[in-house]
């Protein structure tokens, strides 16, 4: 298999510029990992009730301590660095682990040394940062920071999947959204693995696939193996997709360059947002399409140009990041580029004598 930079210093002169400004910022994809399977519980999404009823507090956490007819007892606390909370009277008390129920029973027993018969509640006001990992089929994997948010009624809205999605640049255009994979750390130690459809999602707006993350988890976005055109358009069109990719398109064009356009966008589209073809200078019949592989390792087709077909695999085929469309000179142009330079030293050496 070729490198990418054979492929297309072996088409087109004088592309260097191009071919650095696009490896300096590849999408990287990871590759695809055999994750352990969950059981069926696994496999079902928690809703946010019931997320925050299993939530742990740690340090970063803000919640609101609400003592019943006792509001010199009461107030916001910041789960501290070493994992407590300072309590009027009571002073540290050690919450790192627990359950917002747990906390409320813990504090509780420290109350009644003061308070006959406390009655406490816990509530999450702010949620530390979610850090999570994201690989696979999205533009920018890596380590991501998320955090949980207010909505209009006080509550608290969690950080979900396709929130990560987006953060990471949004999904490439081969992304399997059908198998999804969240790999999550349990309290024990062990990992469990929550397989989702966010496929299910954009067809039928289902949200309880939008699952609610949780600090350490890993989410994995496969390849897909093979996508229908209609399959294309409703996977670039759904929220969590990149507004715009980068594809380029060089040689023997107008403007020659870097393009940015909607997902989606088929090869003559491309062509067209570069200008068209330098008819000068341009071999209009065909065209190279050169692909970045996953092993860094490029791929390179030739295109049948035909302006007036639509979507089609062989002969007008969507494009995804990065993709490189070459398009070369014309016979009479590499005959003419040739003689130039000999015609140049003629012309000195005649002007030379004259």
């Amino acid at each position: 298999m070729k490198r990418f930079t054979d492929f297309v210093k072996s088409s087109v002169p004088g592309v260097t510029v191009i071919l650095v400004a696009l490896l300096s910022h590849p999408s990287v994809i990871a590759t695809a990992q055999t994750l352990p399977s969950g059981n069926e519980s696994s496999t079902n999404t928690a809703n946010s009730e019931q997320w925050q009823t299993a939530y742990v507090l740690g340090a970063g956490d803000r919640i609101q301590v609400t003592a019943f007819e006792a509001p010199n007892y009461s107030g916001e606390f910041l789960v501290l660095p070493d994992g407590s909370i300072n309590l009027p009277r009571v002073g540290n008390v050690a919450v790192r682990g627990l359950t917002l129920e747990e906390t409320a029973s813990e504090i509780s027993r420290h109350y009644a040394v003061f308070l006959r018969r406390p009655s406490v509640t816990i509530n999450l006001i702010a949620l530390r940062p979610v850090r999570i990992g994201i690989a696979g089929e999205v533009n920018r994997p890596g380590t991501y920071a998320l955090n949980a948010a207010g909505d209009a009624g006080g509550e608290t809205v969690f950080p979900t999947l396709t929130e990560a999605i987006d953060l990471a640049g949004g999904i490439t255009a081969r992304a399997d959204l059908r198998q999804v994979q969240v790999r999550r750390q349990l309290i024990n130690g062990e990992s469990n693995t929550i397989y989702v459809s966010l496929w299910d999602l954009i067809q039928t707006g289902d949200l309880s696939k939008d699952v609610i993350l949780q600090g350490g988890d890993t989410v994995l976005i496969p390849t897909a193996q093979a996508l229908t055109p209609a399959e294309a358009v409703q996977l670039s069109t759904a929220s969590f997709a990149p507004d715009t990719i980068r594809v380029y398109v060089v040689g023997e064009v107008v403007e020659p360059g870097a393009v940015e356009v909607p997902p989606n966008t088929p090869l003559n589209q491309a062509l067209l947002a570069a200008g068209g073809f330098d008819r000068q200078r341009a071999a209009m019949r065909a065209v190279n399409l050169v692909r970045l592989n996953p092993d860094g390792t490029a791929s390179q087709r030739r295109v049948e140009v035909n302006f007036n077909q639509g979507i089609d695999e062989e002969s007008n085929p969507i494009l995804v990041n990065n993709d490189v469309i070459v398009v070369n000179r014309s016979g009479i142009t590499r005959f003419t580029d040739g003689i130039s330079p000999v015609l140049n030293l003629i012309d000195d050496i005649f002007g030379f004598f004259n």
